[in-house]
């Protein structure tokens, strides 16, 4: 497992380098032969590569990617081992959990299929159909991004990207600023607002992120743009915030809003993900593993998209460690072997149905 894990490692592969996730398919469809005596199949979805191997409309779909925030040369050093710890881009998350799924199909035979993508990390515009379509006809999706404390993950919030387009009218700001409208005076009208639309106690976030306005320091401003970050464990939230942001309003008469963006990732509630996820504890306690334990987190990821489409859920089955997309990213080695066989037993159990 560690060979095979190194090799993909040091095959860095940013999703926004085409060539590099390419080449990292190709490598892992190798590294299939040997490990399962049979090469993937790797197809091209609009312009992307992915890795799929397994039965064609699988009953058990085991979910991946392959992709990284990485660009080619900025994690140093590439691979080291320090007892347990090994570091390199791309291991917590998530190409640990990969080699954990690759290996656990050793052995089993029936509906299933592991399905790794490349464009994950920059919203999966790609994948997503793909990942929904072979969702909505599958008994269970596992999805193996990495673990959260050792914990798999039984939610996660849905994310909503916006931006806020003010347009208003340029004027000398000394000589006759009344003769305009003021676009920074108007999105930071805006930005005051969005505080309302959170939900501390649904844990529901409205951030305002990255901001401009203006074109010189003399001139009263005629235009200014706002990215907003929103986010929900639950649906009514995210529509809610949907409502609210689509319905701002400018303080002057004359000045116009154009809003685009909207909803990205639909969130993974709980009610996708825990049949399979007392499933899961009930196979652990079987084969003498201590209990799992479960969380909710705030970032997405294509378990949403997996239980948007209807199916049942359970996403952090992956690498036991910490710092996705940090330096400090960092996963446990024993915990590969151990994280795998107990994922083989798994999808041997969903198989029996």
């Amino acid at each position: 497992m560690l060979a095979a894990l190194e090799a993909l490692v040091k095959c860095e592969s940013p999703t926004e380098d085409l060539n590099a996730c390419n080449d990292v398919v190709r490598l892992a469809s190798d590294i299939a032969t040997r490990v399962l005596g049979t090469p993937a199949e790797i197809r091209q979805i609009e312009g992307r590569p992915v890795f799929w191997w397994g039965a064609a409309q699988p009953d058990v779909v085991l979910l991946a990617h392959l992709d990284t925030v990485w660009p080619i040369g900025s994690f140093t050093p590439l691979w080291q081992i320090n007892g347990d710890v090994l570091r390199g881009p791309g291991t917590y998350d998530m190409k640990a959990g990969f080699v954990q799924a690759l290996f656990a199909l050793k052995g089993i035979s029936g509906s299933v299929a592991l399905i790794g993508t490349t464009d994950e990390e920059t919203g999966s515009h790609a994948s997503r159909k793909l990942i929904q379509d072979v969702s909505s006809k599958a008994k269970a999706v596992l999805v193996l991004e990495a673990a959260i404390d050792g914990k798999v993950k039984t939610g996660r919030k849905g994310t909503a990207m916006y931006q806020v387009h003010v347009h208003g009218r340029a004027a000398h700001a000394g000589l006759e600023p009344e003769k305009g409208i003021n676009a920074t005076t108007e999105i930071a009208h805006i930005i005051t607002s969005l505080a309302s639309l959170e939900n501390k106690e649904k844990q529901t976030t409205v951030v305002p992120t990255l901001v401009k306005a203006g074109n010189s320091t003399n001139t009263v401003p005629d235009y200014a743009v706002l990215d907003i970050d929103a986010r929900s464990f639950s649906t009514d939230e995210i529509n809610r915030v949907d409502a609210a942001i689509r319905a701002l309003k400018p303080l002057h008469p004359e000045a116009r809003i154009e809003i685009t963006g909207g909803l990205n990732r639909p969130p993974l509630e709980t009610t996708s993900t825990m049949e399979l996820y007392e499933r899961a504890e009930k196979v652990a306690a079987r084969i003498g593993m201590p209990p799992l334990g479960h969380a909710s987190v705030g970032g997405a990821s294509d378990g949403n998209f997996a239980a948007a489409a209807g199916a049942k859920v359970l996403d952090g089955l992956g690498a036991v460690g910490s710092g996705a997309h940090a330096t400090t990213e960092w996963i446990s080695i024993k915990a590969l072997e151990e994280r795998s066989a107990f994922l083989h037993e798994f999808v041997k159990d969903l198989l029996n149905d």
